[in-house]
Formats: C-alpha cells, structure tokens, sequence
C-alpha cells in the first residue's frame, strides 16, 4: 500500500516540474515576442497618419 503511494506521489512530483519548467519556457517566449511587437510598433509610429 505504502509503494503505491509512493509512486504516485513521485509522479505527481515530476509532473509538476515539467509542467512548471513549460510554462516558465512559454511565457519567456511570449515576453519576448510582446516586446519585440511594441518595438516595432514605436519604430513606425511616426509613418502613421490619421
């Protein structure tokens, strides 16, 4: 009984990290992206007319 807990609680461990470390990845990336977006953005403002 005990082995069974064990391993599901090992599971849920590693589970956890991987979930954690794709996330973390995911939102460096979209960060990224967001401030490469308003980088440009600003960079061609000055072609705008209204």
């Amino acid at each position: 009984m005990n082995e069974k807990i064990y391993k599901a609680m090992n599971f849920a461990g590693i589970a956890s990290i991987a979930v954690g470390v794709v996330v973390t990845i995911v939102g460096i990336t979209a960060g990224i992206i967001t401030i490469v977006s308003g980088a440009r953005l600003l960079k061609w403002k000055k072609g705008l007319t209204f």
